[in-house]
C-alpha cells in the first residue's frame, strides 16, 4: 500500500506518475547548486545510472534540464552530423516527435513508419541499412506510450551492431524497468528521465552516451543551452551542471534511485509493474474492454484499452468519474481507433489497481453501459503473433 496521502489521485499515468512520500519530503530542503553536497549527489546520481545500465565501462552518464523530449533533442542535435542521415522507426507520437526534431534541425531524415501499433521488426530495419549505406544513425522508441508497445529493441540492436550503425533509444517510459545491458544491447546512446520508471518527479532527464562518439562531437550542437557535449565537459572540470539546476528534483531523484535498489533495482520494478499490468488486463477483459494490442506486445508501462461501441460511452464523463473516485487515467492517442490508457507504474500495488477496476465498473454503470461493456464498433486486427 501506498503512503501517498489519500486526498491526491493516483496517477495510472505514463509519468508525471504517484511518487513515495519520501520521495516527495526530499524535495524539502533547499539546496546550493554548485555546492560540494550538492555536486556529490549529482555525481552519485549519474554513477548509480551507468551502473544500471552495466555502461561504466564506455560510456558516460549527462544530466540535462527540463523534459525529457529536451534530453532528446540535446541528444539528435549533438551526436548526429548535420551532413548524415538519420532512420528513425515510427508506431506513435514519439517516434514522430524525434522524426518532427530532426526536420527542425534540418538533419537528413528517413522514416519507417508502422503506423499506431505495428513494430518495426530487425529484418525490416536490415534491409533498409543494406539498402542506404549513407544512414549512419537508428533512432528507436524503447516503450511508445501511444499504444503501450514494447519494441524489439534487441533486435534492432543486433541489426545496427552488424551493419556499423550507431543506434540512439529513447527509452524515456522503459529505463529503470525494462532491462538495459550495454553488453548485451550495444547502443550508442539511450535517453530517460527522472519521472519515469525510477518514480522520481519532473524536471530533468539523462542521457547514457558512448564516451567516444561524445568526444566527438565538439562543436557540432544547434544549441548553447542544449549542447550535451558542453554539459559533459562543464561537468567533468567542475562537478557542477552548467547552468541552474532542478535542484529539489535531483533530490528527489536521489531519493527514489535508492528506493528503486531497495525494491530490488530493475528485476524488482519490473516484476511488480508486470503483475500491475497482468491484474489490471485481466480485470478489465473482464469488464469487456479489448486491448489494442496482443498479449505479446503490451509493455508493463501502459496498456491502450479500446473504447465500447456504446451510445452512452463519453470519455470525458467516464473519465471525470473515474477521478472522482481517486483515479486519473490518460486518454487514447490513436488515430485508427478510440481508446484510452491505464498506465501501470508509479507507486501502483495490488490494491490500487483493484480499486481502479472497482471505479471502472462503476463509471460503466453511471454511463449506463451494461457489463461486460459491448466490443468496439470498428478494432484494428490486434497483433496476434510475436
Amino acid at each position: 500500500m501506498t503512503d501517498t496521502p489519500q486526498r491526491d489521485p493516483y496517477l495510472l499515468t505514463p509519468g508525471p506518475l504517484t511518487t513515495s512520500l519520501t520521495v516527495k519530503q526530499a524535495m524539502l530542503r533547499d539546496w546550493g547548486s554548485w555546492d560540494g553536497d550538492f555536486n556529490t549527489m549529482t555525481a552519485d546520481i549519474c554513477d548509480r545510472l551507468l551502473a544500471i545500465a552495466n555502461a561504466r565501462d564506455t560510456h558516460v552518464c549527462v544530466p540535462m534540464q527540463g523534459s525529457g523530449t529536451f534530453s532528446v533533442e540535446a541528444t539528435l542535435g549533438t551526436l548526429i552530423d548535420p551532413a548524415s542521415r538519420t532512420l528513425v522507426l515510427m508506431n506513435g507520437a514519439y517516434g514522430q516527435r524525434i522524426a518532427r526534431i530532426l526536420d527542425i534541425l534540418e538533419r537528413p531524415v528517413i522514416t519507417l513508419d508502422k503506423g499506431d501499433y505495428q513494430p518495426p521488426r530487425g529484418d525490416e530495419v536490415d534491409r533498409i541499412l543494406r539498402d542506404d549505406p549513407s544512414i549512419r544513425q537508428v533512432v528507436v522508441v524503447h516503450c511508445e506510450t501511444s499504444s503501450g508497445i514494447q519494441n524489439p529493441v534487441e533486435e534492432i540492436a543486433a541489426v545496427c551492431k552488424q551493419r556499423g550503425r550507431d543506434l540512439i533509444i529513447d527509452s524515456m517510459s522503459g529505463f529503470g524497468a525494462l532491462p538495459v545491458d550495454a553488453a548485451t544491447l550495444p547502443f550508442t546512446a539511450l535517453v530517460s528521465s527522472a519521472n519515469k520508471c525510477f518514480e522520481g518527479v519532473p524536471g530533468f532527464g539523462f542521457v547514457i552516451v558512448r564516451e567516444d562518439r561524445l568526444a566527438d562531437s565538439e562543436g557540432r550542437s544547434h544549441s548553447l543551452s542544449m549542447d550535451l557535449y558542453d554539459q559533459w565537459r562543464y561537468m567533468q572540470r567542475t562537478g557542477q551542471w552548467r547552468y541552474t539546476p532542478p535542484t529539489h528534483v535531483v533530490a528527489a531523484f536521489h531519493q527514489a534511485l535508492c528506493e528503486h535498489q531497495t525494491e530490488g533495482g530493475v528485476a524488482g520494478r519490473l516484476t511488480r509493474y508486470r503483475r500491475n499490468r497482468d491484474r489490471l488486463v485481466a480485470g478489465m477483459r473482464e469488464l469487456g474492454f479489448q486491448t489494442l494490442l496482443a498479449d505479446a506486445w503490451l509493455s508493463p508501462i501502459i496498456v491502450t484499452f479500446l473504447s465500447p461501441d456504446h451510445a452512452g460511452f463519453d470519455f470525458t464523463r467516464f473519465y471525470n468519474t473515474i477521478k472522482d473516485q481517486g483515479f486519473v487515467i490518460y486518454p487514447g492517442k490513436l488515430t485508427v481507433a478510440e481508446s484510452f490508457r491505464i498506465g501501470c507504474i508509479g507507486q501502483l500495488h495490488d490494491a490500487q489497481i483493484d480499486a481502479v477496476l472497482i471505479a471502472i465498473a462503476g463509471a460503466c454503470r453511471s454511463l449506463d453501459i451494461a457489463l461486460p461493456v459491448p466490443a468496439p464498433a470498428a478494432a484494428p486486427d490486434n497483433l496476434m503473433t510475436a
